[in-house]
């Protein structure tokens, strides 16, 4: 048996466990940017008036009227985490929540470019919304079975 036999089965068995965790990874990121963003809907339909209040006095949405913005987001944090929890649709969920997140730090510029902290949450949130994006959602997914069922088909 050659030195590369002898390697090539625990190379293969750990690449295989990395690739395990990696899906479990991918879960994970995608669990919690749901949360992030299910959490923050749930407290704005809580107190509408004060949301509509928000909209209307500290959130500059530009171009759109604060009543159908705050309805816009609102809607995009309660609806599309979901679909990222199930892993269906999610690159466009994750596509969707990028938009949710860009109009945040736009709209709450004037407070985020003096808390450092809070705009430094939204950029984190930004790069693992972009890893979902890029990466897609990961063998734990409804997306992952969707595909497979739709390959066996060709």
């Amino acid at each position: 048996m050659s030195p590369i036999e002898k390697v090539l089965p625990p190379l293969t068995a750990g690449r295989n466990g990395l690739n395990a965790l990696a899906d479990l990874l991918d879960l994970g990121i995608r669990l919690y940017i749901s949360k992030v963003f299910f959490l923050s809907g749930l407290t704005k339909i809580r107190d509408w008036d004060a949301t509509l209040t928000l909209f209307q006095e500290e959130y500059h949405v530009p171009v759109l009227p604060p009543e159908l913005a705050a309805f816009m987001g609102t809607a995009g944090e309660l609806v599309l985490p979901v679909f990222l929890v199930i892993g269906l649709a999610t690159r466009f969920a994750a596509l969707g929540l990028t938009f949710v997140n860009i109009m945040a730090v736009v709209s709450y510029w004037y407070f985020l470019k003096t808390a450092e902290p809070a705009l430094a949450q939204h950029v984190y949130w930004g790069v693992l919304i972009l890893v979902v994006l890029l990466h897609g959602p990961g063998k734990l997914s409804l997306d992952a079975i969707v595909w497979k069922r739709i390959k066996k088909q060709d």
